[in-house]
């Protein structure tokens, strides 16, 4: 498994390829998909939790270590996060498992200011 510092700069020399050849439309999407994750009515890091929970049930690990990144960098704990990936199992099913247990291998890869990541999942 690569580490979230390998695909932090894997998605965005990708993200760099896809804009540099996209159309207008395409550019408008990827905006919107930036902006609808914004402070809002919603904190960023509530809607980030909401992002990792329909990333786990679509079932897409790359967005599932793109939004546990922001989540973190949000301020969310490992408790919030678990809890977030509980309402996907839930919502999403025994299917989701796979994707639940590379959610909780990614989430060791992400550091944290001042900590160095933790195989026990200890972190808050």
């Amino acid at each position: 498994m690569e580490s979230a510092a390998e695909y932090a700069k894997r998605r965005k020399a990708l993200n760099e390829l896809v804009l540099s050849q996209a159309d207008l439309p395409m550019k408008r999407f990827f905006a919107l998909d930036h902006d609808v994750y914004d402070e809002g009515a919603l904190p960023k890091k509530a809607k980030e939790l909401m992002g990792l929970v329909a990333s786990t049930v679509l079932r897409c690990n790359d967005c599932i270590c793109y939004h546990l990144i922001e989540a973190v960098e949000c301020g969310a704990t490992n408790e919030e996060v678990i809890e977030a990936l509980g309402i996907a199992l839930v919502v999403g099913g025994s299917i989701t498992i796979p994707h639940l247990r590379y959610a909780m291998a990614f989430l060791d890869t992400i550091e944290r200011v001042g900590e160095a990541p933790s195989a026990g999942h200890k972190r808050s």
